[in-house]
């Protein structure tokens, strides 16, 4: 059975151009410092929700709600993520998924009943495990950028930017990566503080390098390119 560390009942933010829930999925193999979501990273978490009262309350917002989003965490640390987002999809709500990837082959199975993906980009591949502090990370998002590219759902890609942890010259690899593979809509976004439990990275933010002179040229490589501001 699905374990769940959270649940919103309503967001317009999480699925483009949808009103969604959001269920935040317990657990995750990786360790990124700037995580806003610390509390969902341990695979048994302390304000576990019971999954047959989220599809109860789901079963409620028939008609109200347009999409279900499966975030976390990394929801594809779960077997039982596939057979959640089947009993959700047969209610009629559209499916999203908010994953990093760290799974390509769960990610194939359950890449036929999604709707959307929002994919969490954390460096150039092989400089992942400074990121997540689990070795072959890099691996596994190349895999899965190039499952999810060739699948032809749609989706974004996004790189939360720390300029702790990123320079100007790493991110525009990234990206460089990313036009490489075939994606067509990347976001980045400036770091936000709330929820991150690492005092250093949460309290010590140098000025944010995004400015619209640097992303101009990085904004060429892709038919749509966003900046989301702190």
């Amino acid at each position: 059975m699905l374990r769940v560390g959270g649940l919103t009942p309503l967001s317009s933010t999480d699925y483009p151009d949808q009103l969604c829930a959001v269920v935040f999925c317990q657990g995750c193999p990786w360790r990124c410092g700037y995580c806003h979501n610390p509390h969902l990273l341990p695979a048994q978490g302390t304000a576990a929700l019971r999954w047959p009262d989220v599809v109860a309350f789901l079963e409620r917002r028939v008609g109200l709600l347009d999409a279900v989003v499966f975030s976390g965490g990394e929801p594809l640390a779960q077997p039982a993520l596939a057979s959640a987002m089947c009993t959700v999809k047969a209610m009629g709500f559209r499916i999203g998924l908010h994953t990093g990837g760290a799974y390509p082959a769960r990610l194939s199975t359950v890449l036929p009943i999604v709707d959307w993906v929002g994919f969490d980009i954390k460096a150039s591949f092989d400089d992942y495990a400074r990121i997540t502090g689990a070795r072959n990370s890099g691996e596994a998002a190349r895999i899965s950028v190039q499952m999810l590219v060739a699948s032809g759902i749609a989706h974004e890609f996004r790189t939360t930017v720390h300029p702790r942890q990123h320079s100007p010259e790493q991110l525009e690899r990234v990206a460089g990566e990313l036009a490489a593979a075939g994606a067509r809509r990347y976001v980045v976004q400036e770091f936000r503080a709330l929820g991150c439990a690492d005092n250093v990275l949460r309290t010590d933010v140098p000025p944010s390098f995004l400015a619209d002179a640097y992303c101009a040229p990085m904004a060429t490589k892709f038919e749509s390119f966003t900046v989301r501001r702190a």
